[in-house]
Parts: structure tokens; sequence; C-alpha cells
């Protein structure tokens, strides 16, 4: 399996970062610590599943047979 990117490497703007820190309910209930890491986190991993779409789809537990 591939290590995960850092999400420096990533083409994440910081749009799309300062977007996705403005929390969920749930998350906001479960609170963090850092959302705006927290949202680069989360946006560099959904880049990486979605160029290795592939690949994702044969290790994931959620992706149906």
């Amino acid at each position: 399996m591939t290590e995960p990117r850092d999400p420096a490497e990533l083409a994440i703007d910081d749009e799309r970062v300062e977007s996705r820190a403005q929390l969920l309910p749930e998350e906001e209930a479960a609170g963090s610590d850092d959302p705006t890491a927290q949202a680069a986190a989360i946006l560099a991993d959904s880049d990486e599943r979605t160029e290795r779409r592939e690949e994702t789809m044969r290790e994931s537990h959620q992706t149906p047979q």
C-alpha cells in the first residue's frame, strides 16, 4: 500500500482548505484542535483516493464487491 502523501505535496489550494475547514456539525461536536490541518489532511486523502481510483476500490472495505 502506498503511504499517504503529505498535504503540502498535493495541489491543495488555500480556498479548498479554508472551505473544508468549516467543520461539519458532527466534527464540531467532536471538536478539532486544528481545523485547517484537519481539512488539509482530509483533502489530501481524498485527492490520493481520486488519483488511484481503481487501486483504492480494490483496497477499500467500504466498496461493494
